[in-house]
């Protein structure tokens, strides 16, 4: 995917000293100033958008499970060399390769590895003792303590509204349950005194961003608005298409993959969801392939990792050979602007998004909004 034009700048356009309420645990935890994250989307979150989001005070992660090896080696030269500031890279919990990336992040000086399952105890305590924090995407709250039980420092809790894969209780329901069962407050994680959490699902802005404080967080993640930025790599075509859709315009499927997820309602996901159910999975063997060969994985390599998916995460063998269809689908439409063939993941809060500033101006606006926002909830 070729990335937003323009080298990012090294300097914030956030002003510094937001808010003492916006300085949270998190940003003492990784070193950022501003509670917000930039998720590890993948065939979107790239070297450019990485680095325009630490610039701008956030916490921005690479989408390593896209990439081969060498592709993160160089994506990580080039978001060190574009900014001083903190990032993080995302991680399959059971890639091929796992080892090796994490030796990489090790000697480079990563600060953040992201995992949209669940990692390993294993992998947990290597990561703390190279003093790289672990962020772990749940849906439950039993996930969300069941990650804290393993020493995970910081867990984000996506709500129904987001997009991709996720679960089905909404974001208003779900940050405050995982926030009382493992955030501040408790004995959770590894220093005993609360797992830092951060909401996801439905944030665009600062009213949000205060919301979540509010129930409990310590701050937000955020995908589909960073998708939808100048420094996004997206075809202009592809993001046209997401600017035009309705709050109502999305839907959660299985149809894809097996696994619940949401994209936008296209006539490829209706097809998707009248198909012959043998018809998909041969359909996505195909993609397995597809995915094996631009990713440089082996068929050893492919096929350890598929039975290690299928038990980590209680798949069928159905689903297991569903499993590529996700990133191959996403890429024909967020790396070839293929529409027509592939799916459009994205939250709710698309339907609510309707331009394309650069990140510096998303996060700017974002202090701007929770500053005044806290401010007239004091009085």
């Amino acid at each position: 995917m070729s990335e937003g034009s323009g080298a990012p700048s090294r300097m914030s356009e956030v002003p510094n000293g937001p808010h003492a309420a916006l300085t949270t645990r998190f940003c003492q935890l990784v070193g950022v100033r501003l509670p917000v994250v930039q998720t590890g989307m993948g065939w979107v979150s790239g070297a450019t958008l990485t680095a325009a989001t630490a610039n701008a005070g956030g916490l921005g992660i690479l989408a390593s499970a896209t990439m081969t090896f060498d592709e993160l080696d160089d994506a990580i030269t080039r978001v060190a060399a574009a900014t001083d500031a903190p990032f993080g890279v995302n991680l399959l919990p059971v890639q091929a390769d796992l080892d090796k990336r994490l030796g990489l992040m090790e000697e480079r000086g990563v600060a953040v590895a992201s995992f949209a399952g669940p990692p390993s105890a294993k992998v947990v305590t290597r990561l703390n003792d190279a003093g790289i924090h672990t962020i772990v995407t749940v849906g439950p709250r039993r996930h969300a303590e069941k990650m804290a039980g393993l020493g995970v420092a910081c867990i984000i809790a996506q709500g129904g509204e987001g997009g991709g894969h996720t679960g089905a209780v909404p974001t208003s329901l779900l940050v405050p349950d995982v926030a009382d069962a493992v955030g501040a407050g408790t004995t959770a994680g590894p220093t005993g005194d609360g797992v830092i959490v951060l909401g996801a699902g439905g944030y665009r802005d600062g009213r949000g961003l205060v919301a979540a404080l509010a129930q409990g967080a310590d701050g937000i993640a955020m995908g589909t608005r960073f998708l939808l930025t100048a420094e996004s790599g997206v075809p202009d075509e592809i993001k046209a298409i997401y600017l035009k859709t309705p709050v109502t315009g999305t839907v959660r499927t299985t149809a894809i993959d097996g696994a619940p997820q949401r994209v936008i309602a296209t006539d490829v996901i209706a097809a998707l969801e009248s198909g012959i159910a043998p018809v998909r999975v041969a359909n996505a063997l195909r993609n397995a392939l597809k995915f094996r060969a631009l990713t440089g994985t082996s068929m050893k390599d492919l096929v350890t990792t598929g039975l290690a998916m299928r038990k980590n995460q209680d798949l069928t063998w159905a689903q297991l050979a569903m499993a590529a269809n996700a990133p191959m689908m996403t890429k024909a439409a967020m790396v070839d602007g293929q529409a027509e063939v592939g799916i459009l993941p994205t939250g709710q809060v698309v339907g609510v998004i309707d331009s394309l500033p650069t990140v510096a101006e998303v996060l700017g606006d974002i202090v701007t909004e929770a500053e005044a926002t806290l401010e007239r909830l004091a009085g």
